[in-house]
């Protein structure tokens, strides 16, 4: 009977600590899920971005040499990232295409210009990058016309930088939500050693020799949550991945791996600190109050 007494205690802070580290683990896997969210848009836009394009029409004296030769000088520049050369056969296949009927029997020749479609960078990929691009492009020799869908590109941009806001918004106050869930759920766990932190100070002990064990073990503790929110993590990419292959497909190994890496410091890190200044707290706290 005694013996199961003493151990009444000892459950309790197994239970107390086991339940800070699942609170811990569920909070880092909202975080974690809140980055997978963000890197997926941040990706997502770029993608748009980058598939933004750019016709470049040549006269109709170009020959085909000139016509890879424009190719060329806008391959190596900055703004570039692919471009694709459209011959007059290539032109007249997509409007038959396009109309749905064979306009070249009304024609002796093509009169469809040789073109260059362009491709930018995601960072050139805005109407006032577009219009210096534009006058650098009419400094190109055989360049007649530059076409580009304007409205769709402020559109796009405009569609992005909203869901940005409202991304950022989201992020800071989950970011903001579970530091307070997890500094309370440390500051509970500690809590409830209170007694014990008291004891270790009454017999001489010093701040950092009792400060220190519960630092530690915060420390395993973050370790212990990150770890599993990240199974929990990878457990529900599982999942989306296999249901809906194209969500997933914008984040590659490296951005997974970091962000991997990032829940368990960030489990560390925070954990460490809450510990911190709550057993700090109570290493100062007087005996009366420890009963309130």
């Amino acid at each position: 009977m005694a013996r199961r007494e003493q151990n009444i205690p000892l459950r309790r802070l197994r239970s107390s600590y086991f339940s800070a580290v699942i609170s811990i683990s569920l909070v880092l896997f909202l975080l974690g899920s809140s980055g997978i969210l963000l890197i997926n848009a941040h990706r997502l836009s770029v993608y748009f971005k980058e598939n933004i394009t750019l016709t470049i029409i040549l006269d109709e004296t170009t020959s085909e040499a000139d016509a890879v030769w424009v190719r060329k000088q806008l391959d190596i520049a900055p703004y570039v990232r692919e471009t694709k050369l459209v011959s007059k056969e290539q032109a007249a296949e997509e409007m038959k295409i396009l109309l749905g009927a064979d306009f070249m029997e009304v024609f002796d020749i093509n009169p469809l210009p040789i073109a260059v479609e362009a491709k930018l960078k995601s960072e050139y990929a805005v109407v006032d990058s577009i219009i210096k691009v534009e006058k650098n492009l009419f400094t190109i020799p055989h360049v007649r016309e530059v076409s580009y869908q304007r409205s769709l590109i402020e559109m796009v941009n405009h569609n992005i930088q909203k869901i940005s806001l409202i991304m950022s918004v989201f992020i800071m106050l989950i970011l903001f939500i579970a530091l307070v869930l997890i500094n309370n759920t440390i500051r509970l766990s500690v809590y409830a050693r209170r007694f014990a932190i008291n004891t270790m100070r009454l017999v001489g002990a010093t701040r950092w020799f009792i400060v220190r064990p519960f630092l530690l073990r915060s420390l395993l503790q973050g370790v212990f949550s990150g770890v599993i929110a990240i199974m929990l993590l990878t457990g529900v990419l599982y999942v989306v991945q296999n249901e809906f292959s194209e969500i997933t497909g914008f984040i590659d190994d490296v951005q997974l791996l970091l962000l991997f890496l990032a829940v368990i410091v960030a489990g560390m890190f925070i954990s460490f600190v809450s510990t911190f200044f709550a057993a700090n707290k109570f290493v100062r706290i007087d005996t009366d109050k420890l009963y309130f």
